[in-house]
């Protein structure tokens, strides 16, 4: 039994989850839900036992100085509360580690165990991934669940992916097994610049998760970042005629793939986003499905940090510049040229 002390009963929970690691390409997923504690100033209730959940070796401790003493952090996960103000308040309940490097079904166990004690209504898992996709255009943005009838009443993807997975995969299993609803979002990340940080990413979940979940979500100078993210990228992009071709060809394939007018519904959706944003009031409303905008009008650039050629553009898993060919196709269905919500790729790796 987990036992709470401290912790005020809370008004429509829902929990936000991000790993570093494997399920975070650009660091974007886990960036998100700091923002989210940042920006909600999240009090920590509950950390797991480090001991129990990672591999030392491979995640090692830091060692730092507090007034001259020396101190050790353990990688480890651990859980906040954020109240969401407003006409509507309501509770957040952020979830941000590591992945962890075994028993896996027992840290999804006890993640469950707060959801079950915290009356949890929906967990969200954040993650990343890479993919074919040009830094120039809207991050594509996924929402996909294992849940059949979640799907339908909230229009997202039912997920059909096979193969090797992450705790995200992992984790949204084991809620949907434990009768917990659960939804995992996916930005696609440009693999030819996936040195983190990456806040146009970032800023892509923030937005689908605000979309999902009916509720503002204060950016900050996340969307300026994302603007001298992406100015930072097109320098770099200009000075390499192999990468500026690569990515020419990935635009290509993806403005070929797109309709050439917006549907009505899109058109809706994004003025939906433009009055909440106008009032300052929380959203409302069913959460939009694949091909439906998720993301805002904002999304375009960055911080610029690490800003070094040769760290950017890098195929993660083979080390070349940039591959041998361009996709064959992309399957989205993005119609605004300022969000994109379709599929990045799997959904579930």
């Amino acid at each position: 039994m987990i036992e709470l002390e401290g912790v005020p009963e809370l008004i429509d929970p829902v929990m936000v989850a991000a790993f570093e690691g494997w399920n975070d390409a650009g660091d974007a997923a886990s960036t998100a839900v700091g923002h989210l504690d940042r920006e909600w100033k999240g009090e920590v209730f509950a950390a797991l036992d480090a001991e129990d959940y990672y591999d030392f070796q491979v995640n090692r401790p830091t060692v730092f100085l507090e007034d001259g003493v020396r101190k050790i952090t353990w990688p480890t996960t651990r859980l906040s509360v954020a109240r969401v103000g407003g006409p509507k308040p309501r509770d957040l309940v952020l979830v941000r580690g590591i992945e962890p490097s075994m028993r896996w079904r027992s840290f999804c166990n006890e993640i469950l165990g707060f959801a079950h004690e915290l009356g949890v209504e929906m967990v969200v898992i954040l993650g990343a991934l890479l993919g074919d996709t040009p830094h120039t255009r809207p991050v594509p943005v996924s929402g996909v669940t294992s849940d059949p009838d979640l799907a339908r009443t909230m229009d997202l993807e039912e997920t059909r992916y096979e193969g090797p997975t992450g705790i995200v995969g992992i984790l949204q299993e084991a809620c949907t097994h434990a009768g917990v609803p659960a939804v995992s979002l996916w930005a696609a990340v440009p693999h030819y610049v996936s040195q983190p940080p990456n806040p146009k990413a970032t800023l892509a979940l923030l937005n689908r998760l605000e979309d999902l979940i009916g509720i503002r979500i204060p950016l900050g100078e996340l969307p300026e970042d994302a603007r001298a993210w992406q100015l930072g990228v097109d320098q770099l992009a200009a000075e390499d005629s192999e990468v500026a071709e690569y990515v020419q060809s990935l635009e290509e394939a993806r403005d070929t793939a797109e309709l050439p007018e917006a549907s009505g519904e899109a058109i809706a959706r994004e003025f939906e986003r433009y009055l909440r944003r106008r009032d300052g009031q929380p959203g409302s409303g069913p959460a939009p499905g694949p091909g439906q905008p998720g993301g805002h009008a904002t999304e375009g650039g960055s911080t610029g940090d690490g800003r070094d050629s040769g760290s950017y553009f890098r195929d993660a898993s083979s080390g070349r510049t940039r591959p041998s060919k361009p996709p064959a196709k992309d399957d989205e269905d993005d119609t605004d040229p300022g969000t994109d919500t379709s599929a990045p790729g799997t959904g579930d790796e």
